[in-house]
């Protein structure tokens, strides 16, 4: 009995569980169109055949219930992509899963890591108010220690305001915008003149220059991220809309031997003390381990190791001699900015196909390892009817071409034996004409002599 009323108190434990769940992400329909716009949504549009959707399903479920438990304004739902494909068409939805946040008329695609904290911030950040006014000294501290980078606008109205607010309105969904008169910043800032736009970062601050920065959009883009990084597959995509090259120490965390912490540490010190000459073209960092940059170079690098990536065409750089010193990695990065090192890779005719032979190979290779069995039913299935098919085709054209051989040589003899005959018969009518041809003689003798 005790065992029975622990099962009941479980299965009602479990129900809900899953109302909760269920309260907390609305299952969208048709009647969504009209009504989103009453509220800000943040949407999952999924298919239910997608492993990555179903992967996500119980990380989009925490997101709900802890938006509603916080007492957010965003209302967390999810909409099957296949059932209602004009809707999700009209929201610009191509590949499943695809997460939005939609607020008025704007649309805006996060594409971070799928965690429960990072969407809940994008959530947070992306429906909060464009520009957030830092009021006192006290509010700057505050958000300067919860921001590895921190972007303030310092002034009054002005064409350069309405350029950054226009920005923001763009590149909201990757990093925070705020705006603090000149009182409220720490006094060893010190700006050439007002008004300013400025990036705290990497213990330091940088002043935007248009003659110098150019473009403030593109600006803002290329400060987003820290001078030095710990680089992942996700970060290497989001710095390809930087236009920077990715110079990057390839190492092995684990390992805590001299090689490996000191190309770590030779990177830094080139990111930190070299900023001013290269900031605008490099980004520095470290990846632990070189399986993601193998697959991405289709080459085996051996760690620890130095390679600068050009997310933009998918070239890269190996330097030509060890590099043993902060001086050795500066020449290696000034010979890629004069033309001078090699370029490798490349999104060229000749690099493609080897994309398309070394991702065939690598599917077919991971495969067989994770379950021998399914990659030799995939790929020996296809093979061994491929094979009947072709020994087919070869059976039959040679039973083909010998029947028809056989049946050439049988008409041949007979025309042969045709041909024979014919001749056979002239014979004997020559012999029977030349036999009338004596009697006629005879006949004339006989008749000479009567006479």
């Amino acid at each position: 009995m005790a065992a029975a009323g622990r099962q009941l108190l479980w299965a009602a434990v479990s129900a809900l569980v899953l109302a909760s769940e269920a309260a907390a992400v609305a299952e969208l329909d048709d009647s969504f169109k009209e009504n989103r716009k009453d509220d800000i949504w943040l949407v999952d549009f999924y298919a239910p055949w997608c492993g990555h959707c179903k992967k996500l399903e119980p990380v989009w479920n925490e997101v709900g219930i802890e938006m509603k438990n916080m007492g957010s304004p965003v209302k967390v739902g999810k909409m099957d992509a296949t059932s209602y494909s004009s809707i999700a068409s009209e929201f610009g939805v191509r590949g499943y899963p695809t997460i939005k946040l939609l607020k008025g008329d704007l649309a805006y695609n996060y594409r971070g890591p799928r965690t429960k904290d990072d969407i809940i911030e994008f959530a947070n950040r992306v429906a909060g108010p464009l520009i957030r006014p830092l009021p006192s000294q006290l509010m700057f501290e505050h958000v300067q220690r919860r921001h590895r980078v921190l972007f303030v606008y310092v002034g009054g109205e002005s064409p350069l305001k309405e350029k950054y607010i226009e920005v923001a309105s763009e590149l909201i969904v990757y990093t925070y915008f705020f705006s603090a008169s000149e009182d409220v910043l720490p006094e060893y800032v010190t700006l050439p003149e007002l008004p300013a736009v400025v990036v705290f970062k990497d213990g330091s601050y940088f002043v935007y220059d248009e003659y110098e920065d150019g473009d403030l959009s593109s600006w803002i883009n290329r400060e987003r991220f820290q001078g030095y990084l710990n680089v992942d597959g996700f970060t290497l995509y989001e710095l390809g809309d930087t236009g920077k090259l990715v110079a990057i120490a390839v190492i092995d965390d684990k390992n805590s031997s001299v090689e490996h912490t000191r190309l770590k540490s030779i990177i830094q010190e080139v990111a930190k003390e070299y900023r001013d000459h290269f900031h605008r073209d490099f980004q520095f960092g470290h990846m632990d381990g070189n399986d993601y940059i193998n697959s991405l170079l289709m080459d085996e690098l051996t760690i620890p190791t130095v390679v600068v990536l050009n997310t933009s065409n998918q070239q890269y750089f190996l330097p030509d001699r060890h590099i043993e010193s902060i001086e050795d990695m500066v020449q290696f990065i000034n010979d890629i900015l004069d033309g001078t090192a090699e370029a490798q890779g490349g999104d060229g005719i000749l690099q493609r196909i080897k994309r398309i032979i070394y991702d065939a190979k690598s599917t077919v290779v991971s495969v067989f390892k994770s379950s021998p069995l399914l990659g030799c039913f995939l790929f020996g299935l296809p093979l061994g009817v491929i094979s009947i098919m072709c020994y087919g085709i070869c059976t039959a054209d040679t039973d083909g071409g010998t029947e028809e051989t056989m049946a050439t040589k049988k008409e041949t003899g007979d025309r042969e034996l045709t041909d024979e005959g014919s001749e056979e018969e002239q014979e004997e009518e020559n012999k029977d004409t030349e036999l009338s041809d004596g009697e006629q003689k005879q006949k004339n003798v006989l008749d000479k002599k009567k006479d």
